[in-house]
């Protein structure tokens, strides 16, 4: 699919980073923001961006200050630790 995008001219410096071509850039912000909505899987957005391998995915995505990692991964991680800290104390007690 083609899609076209017409900016007026004063507001396409700001609103395009120097650097891509500005196609390039518009379709990593799409990619990028629908990534981080979940809409899309991580070897989706490197296939639709070229990106070759997960370490330049991951490489990619901090350069963007995407990150992976929810306040439920941390929840999760927290309640981890608390039942293996219990599980030791149990075990130092026994």
């Amino acid at each position: 699919m083609q899609i076209t995008v017409t900016l007026p001219d004063d507001l396409a410096a700001p609103l395009l980073p120097p650097g891509p071509e500005p196609s390039l850039a518009v379709l990593e912000a799409i990619a990028l923001e629908t990534y981080r909505q979940r809409r899309i899987s991580g070897r989706q957005l490197r296939t639709l961006l070229g990106i070759p391998s997960r370490y330049e995915l991951d490489g990619f995505l901090k350069h963007h200050e995407v990150y992976d990692y929810t306040i439920e991964d941390f929840e999760h991680d927290l309640a981890t630790i608390r039942d293996l800290d219990k599980k030791r104390q149990a075990e130092r007690l026994a």
